[in-house]
């Protein structure tokens, strides 16, 4: 026990004399963490898949095609055949296609609420941080509001004020739910930096309050913002299928999102289960990923966490 100790403050000291940034060897003890190679692995191939859904797809995801509707019947549905990997839907058309295209769509609405979440919230915690006071409480009172309603709950109270769900709307709604996250993690962190020396020195050179939040407080500060978006990435893609799965998503049934897949199956599990199988397989793993990744990303950066 002393040894492997002895040997890891030596790494430390050397890591130190080296001169290696903190984004260096954060990323030198990923690339030795299973779980990030894991989570980066599950990301990688989602996010090919998603790019180039168009062209992996075999098949026009909203066309039904003869030779799986001939052997549709109330009672049946196709399996896997020659052409179609997976078999049909419950209209006739490539479940492997449809897959593959949801992928996009997932993809799409998880990294624009993410983003749009992540925006305000840096917005509102930068002001509320850099400024307390009044500002500072009236924000926060508000943040703490929506921190009290369940993620989900806030989700689908916000997607169903909509006169008519849409992808739009989804976004929206998800978005919304990230913002008060954001907004509290880096008002902590802006707390944190405006007594530090660095700010501090900058503030008794005269340098103007702007100059000081913005290229003092808040790089110091968005670490622990950015290592929290991998995070609520996930969440978004889990609520953002669950919008859908309630009917508060896409209107269209023609197109291709897991979230909406897995409820249209749900009227057809006695007769082919596999239609709610693969579409939650899906949201799982890749929920898991960014999981995986942002866990194994936040151990890596806080310094609490090194021993």
């Amino acid at each position: 026990m002393t040894t492997t100790w002895l040997e890891r403050r030596r790494s430390r000291i050397d890591d130190v004399a080296a001169g290696r940034s903190l984004g260096a060897e954060a990323f030198r003890r990923l690339r030795r963490e299973p779980a990030a190679i894991v989570g980066a692995i599950i990301i990688g191939l989602f996010v090919v898949v998603a790019a180039f859904a168009p062209l992996l797809a075999p098949h026009d995801g909203g066309q039904a095609f003869p030779q799986l509707q001939e052997n549709l019947r109330p009672g049946n549905i196709p399996g896997p055949q020659e052409g179609f990997p997976l078999g049909s839907d419950q209209l006739g058309r490539d479940f492997f296609s449809r897959m593959i295209l949801a992928s996009q769509q997932t993809l799409l609405v998880g990294v624009l609420a993410t983003l749009i979440g992540l925006v305000f919230g840096v917005v509102i915690g930068t002001v509320a941080g850099a400024f307390g006071g009044w500002v500072d409480t009236v924000l926060m009172r508000v943040t703490d509001v929506l921190l009290a309603i369940p993620s989900l709950l806030l989700a689908i109270s916000v997607a169903a004020l909509a006169a008519s769900p849409s992808q739009t709307t989804v976004i929206i709604a998800v978005s919304i739910v990230s913002v008060p996250i954001f907004a509290r993690l880096l008002r902590g962190a802006m707390l944190a930096q405006r007594n530090s020396d660095h700010v501090v020195a900058a503030t008794a050179l005269g340098v103007k309050r702007p100059a000081v939040v913005l290229r003092h407080m808040l790089p110091n500060s968005i670490g622990p913002v950015i290592v929290q978006a991998t995070l609520t990435l996930a969440t978004a893609i889990l609520d953002a299928a669950a919008l859908s799965f309630l009917g508060l998503g896409d209107a269209d049934p023609g197109r291709a999102e897991w979230g909406l897949m897995l409820a249209q199956a749900q009227t057809y599990l006695d007769v082919r289960p596999a239609l709610a199988f693969y579409p939650a397989l899906a949201i799982i793993l890749v929920a898991l990923g960014f999981t995986l990744l942002g866990e194994s990303l936040r151990e890596a950066i806080d310094p609490k966490g090194r021993r």
